[in-house]
């Protein structure tokens, strides 16, 4: 099966791992590839941010932009040229800069932008580029053939955080909502951590069949960060 597995990727044109200059795309699943970019916080050093990248075919969608436009225009270029798809469109799953801070070059490039409408106030609250169009509660998207699912399940990290889901096959892009296997709470600014736990929990509910599920940071895991995250925000009588 790995012997397999490594023919399709040979004639696929591609490896498990592509580095640019500042941005690395990583394979989790056929048609899905984990984009990580860096940001430089006060707080916690130099944090590694990943964001989703979902192709069908010749067409592909990213959830949340690289850090900064400079990151951004490498990840349309590999997305473009290493993975021959034409960007559909791009999806920031909160206001924060880890999913929004390239967004201006995604604009650059002709690529439409979609979010949460609360997203769009708190982004141009923040002076920050905002995205071109909003939905309210949930959204989905044709990509090739497939689908994929936005919805927004209840606060956590921010107000406005949603997760995206590609049921063809059992991915969930949990972004910031979601935390790494041993992750610390981390940056809790803008956060609800009296809804969080409860928020994880009907992301759950709402997607039974989930296999992978990547995180906002850190490495990518099965349900267990589901679990995970809903135990760290649980509150302690």
């Amino acid at each position: 099966m790995e012997v397999f597995k490594t023919i399709i990727l040979l004639l696929l044109g591609f490896t498990p791992f592509i580095q640019a200059q500042k941005v690395l795309l990583k394979q989790l699943s056929e048609n899905t590839f984990i984009h990580t970019s860096y940001l430089q916080t006060d707080d916690f050093g130099h944090v590694p941010c990943n964001g989703l990248v979902v192709r069908n075919g010749k067409q592909a969608l990213i959830f949340d932009t690289p850090t900064d436009d400079q990151s951004a225009k490498e990840l349309i270029r590999l997305v473009q040229d290493s993975l021959h798809c034409k960007i559909m469109t791009v999806i920031p799953t909160h206001f924060h800069n880890d999913c929004l801070g390239g967004l201006r070059a995604f604009h650059e490039a002709g690529i439409p932008s979609v979010a949460n409408e609360l997203t769009l106030e708190l982004a141009k609250n923040s002076g920050s580029e905002v995205p071109k169009n909003g939905f309210r509660d949930s959204l989905t998207l044709e990509i090739g053939r497939e689908k994929v699912v936005i919805k927004f399940l209840g606060q956590g990290h921010t107000r406005d955080n949603v997760v995206g889901y590609f049921p063809s096959e059992d991915v969930l892009f949990g972004g910031c909502l979601m935390k790494e296997l041993g992750a610390s709470k981390g940056y809790l600014g803008d956060a609800n951590v009296d809804e969080w736990s409860a928020t994880v929990k009907k992301v759950k509910k709402e997607f039974p069949r989930v296999k992978r599920v990547v995180p906002g940071h850190g490495e990518a895991g099965d349900s267990s960060l589901l679990d995970y995250t809903q135990k760290l925000f649980t509150k302690q009588n």
